[in-house]
């Protein structure tokens, strides 16, 4: 996969939510996501061996506005084209409400939302050969994406999450991109790979993005209010030899950095 050899990469990440029941069967129904042990009022998700997903039940936590820092999306990374149209397939027939369908040059990319309005995306990468850079950068665009053309990628039905299924970028909402860029590059170790009008991104490894911040409907938003539902940490999986280590960016977001050693360089 894309990602695959970036020395930094998404391990989990962790959302505070209301409703844990209804939220969790929706990742185990609509994403195929299988449950991977629960502890008192938190509940973990994943394939492969592999946890992708926590969910944080606080039903004393204010529900999460627009125009605030947050998450904007976390994306789930499929292995090939073929898992993305047998799982459009399966959206279809389980009557799940799409929001947008993208062509991004680097990747395509359906979007969605759970229970209680958290962003997901479920995409695929193009061949890393295909993308095209400009200025140093990786070229991304939004473009309109043919889903029947996805569907017909699919050589079988959907039965759950593949095991090669990663998180492949969180996206989130921000205050302000320089001090959202001052922190993923300067604190976390990414680098800038993108620029949108109103957006950044920041990938490792060559990788298009594993971060993502956008200022569209939270510009200049104060640091949250805690607690709050929504995006409440993210796992980095860290192979560049650093010492694990908690952050937390501008707005309260927890970065857990945390020893993944791989057989690559860093950058």
């Amino acid at each position: 996969m894309a990602t695959s050899s970036a020395p930094l990469e998404i391990g989990r990440v962790a959302l505070t939510v209301h409703d844990l029941g209804a939220t969790g069967a929706f990742y185990e129904s609509v994403l195929g996501l299988a449950p991977m042990g629960r502890d008192g009022e938190s509940a973990r998700y994943g394939t492969g061996g592999r946890v992708l997903l926590e969910l944080r039940r606080d039903p004393a936590a204010r529900r999460a506005a627009q125009d605030e820092a947050g998450l904007f999306h976390t994306a789930f990374l499929l292995p090939g084209r073929a898992d993305l149209g047998a799982w459009l397939h399966h959206a279809a027939g389980t009557g799940t409400r799409l929001e947008g369908i993208s062509d991004h040059l680097v990747s395509e990319a359906l979007y969605l939302s759970d229970p209680e309005g958290n962003g997901i995306e479920i995409y695929v990468d193009r061949p890393r050969a295909q993308w095209r850079h400009e200025d140093g950068l990786v070229r991304m665009r939004t473009l309109r994406l043919d889903p029947c053309d996805v569907g017909a990628a699919a050589t079988g039905p959907w039965d759950g999450a593949p095991a090669d299924t990663v998180i492949g970028h969180v996206h989130m909402r921000v205050g302000t991109l320089p001090e959202a860029r001052d922190f993923i590059e300067g604190e976390l170790g990414f680098a800038l790979t993108s620029r949108y009008p109103g957006a950044l991104f920041f990938g490792s490894g060559g990788y298009h993005h594993h971060l993502a911040a956008n200022v569209w409907h939270s510009k200049d938003a104060p640091r949250r209010s805690f607690p709050v539902t929504g995006l409440a940490a993210v796992e980095i999986r860290d192979a560049t030899g650093r010492a694990p280590r908690r952050l937390q960016d501008p707005w309260g977001t927890e970065f857990d950095l945390v020893a993944a050693p791989r057989d690559v360089a860093a950058v």
